[in-house]
């Protein structure tokens, strides 16, 4: 998306608000990306937070302009005001008392991670259902996009069922490698940001206080490639065997908390797992989990090498 274009979505979602033009907001732009050499989605996040705070609009309040229909698949920008006819392929239970529902929508190319808040006072998506929504926006972290409905999205179930392509893949290896991140986390309190904290400070909110969480970012090695995998809170307490109660007490006695990693570490690195689930960005998202012996893990290293 070039400046001009970015400039012009901008002035769509703020013309009734604000008297700026297209060129205004377009050399404002431009002079964080050319002079300071800001990357283009920052510097439309700050120009955009900047006209919030001058008209004293709330983020949800902004709309889309004339949004574009995508497939999930083609997300790839974050912050852009987008159209989807999906399925609810997957509804998870929400990790905050802010959050109405988190979960998984499809369409024919694969499936986004979506979340709503209790403030947006939508009607609650079932899982199963179709449905058109109309004017929800998109979010990166890390790389991974997922979409964020809003109290001026619509929602419209369809009598067709919109068909959900299988993004699922299933691999098999050796855990070799536990990324930093891992254990027990903190992640920003804010509403709808899950951003991890880092020496108490979220990328986007500054500093919080945080609410605790367990994760494992990992690497399988099957002999002939390696796969990045995320393994959530559940994943995590099944693979470990250690809750985030005991987590959070190991922290506490030890006044650490980098023991809890290195004490999954100890349990599982070095031993064989088939996970199955999305890939999302460049991590497989683990749902389903099973640890090999060791007859099947030499068959799979035999294999990988034949390959």
């Amino acid at each position: 998306m070039t400046v001009q274009q970015h400039a012009q979505e901008i002035h769509e979602q703020f013309s009734d608000q604000l008297d700026v033009s297209v060129d205004e907001i377009e050399e404002r732009l431009d002079t964080l990306i050319n002079e300071y050499s800001i990357p283009a989605d920052e510097a439309r996040r700050s120009v955009v937070s900047n006209y919030l705070e001058e008209t004293g609009m709330d983020r949800d309040e902004l709309g889309g302009g004339s949004n574009e229909s995508v497939l999930v698949g083609e997300i790839d920008a974050d912050e852009q005001w987008v159209d989807l006819r999906v399925t609810v392929a997957d509804l998870w239970e929400p990790r905050s008392d802010s959050v109405s529902q988190v979960g998984l929508l499809g369409d024919e190319s694969g499936t986004i991670k979506f979340v709503a808040f209790e403030t947006s006072d939508l009607p609650k998506l079932e899982e199963g259902a179709s449905y058109a929504l109309e004017n929800v926006v998109t979010d990166e972290y890390e790389g991974d996009y997922s979409v964020k409905l809003n109290r001026t999205t619509t929602i419209t179930e369809l009598d067709e069922m919109v068909e959900v392509g299988d993004d699922s893949v299933t691999i098999e290896g050796a855990l070799v490698d536990i990324q930093s991140g891992s254990g027990l986390i903190k992640r920003c309190p804010e509403e709808g940001c899950t951003r991890v904290l880092q020496n108490g400070r979220c990328s986007e909110h500054g500093e919080g206080e945080g609410e605790f969480d367990l994760r494992i970012k990992g690497v399988l090695d099957d002999g002939d490639e390696v796969n990045e995998v995320i393994f959530d809170q559940a994943a995590t307490e099944r693979l470990t065997g250690i809750s985030l109660a005991e987590a959070k007490q190991m922290a506490m006695d030890a006044l650490d908390t980098t023991v809890v990693a290195d004490e999954m570490a100890e349990g599982v690195l070095g031993r064989y797992y088939r996970v199955s689930g999305p890939r999302l960005g460049r991590y497989v998202l683990v749902d389903e989990m099973e640890r090999l012996g060791s007859a099947d893990a030499e068959s799979t290293l035999i294999r990988a090498r034949s390959i």
